[in-house]
């Protein structure tokens, strides 16, 4: 085979119509029907986010940031934190104040 022959065959292949047979068509128009649906979700998800957008304040930040700071103090610590048995303590008190610290400790 040669390149003539083989581009030939694909010039006949492209142009061979299409057959068409008792279903042809007829998933185009659910197909439609489900792209338009999915464009209105979309817009009305804008919409909605948009309105959510619009409620939130300009800025976060607070005319006074003491309580906030207060609250805050300590958090971001990274040396002479509390030690790890002080940190067991307070983790420890959703599960009957057992200390997973200590492995040769049974309780």
């Amino acid at each position: 085979m040669n390149a003539l022959s083989l581009s030939t065959e694909a010039v006949m292949f492209l142009a061979e119509e299409p057959a068409k047979g008792p279903e042809f068509g007829k998933a185009s128009p659910v197909g439609l029907l489900i792209i338009l649906l999915l464009l209105v979700a979309v817009f009305l998800l804008i919409r909605s986010m948009n309105k959510q957008l619009k409620k939130l304040p300009e800025s976060f930040d607070t005319e006074n940031p003491g309580p906030d700071q207060a609250f805050d103090e300590g958090t971001d610590r990274v040396d002479g934190g509390p030690s790890s048995t002080e940190a067991n303590a307070d983790h420890g008190a959703g599960d009957g104040g057992r200390h997973h610290g200590d492995p040769t400790e049974r309780g």
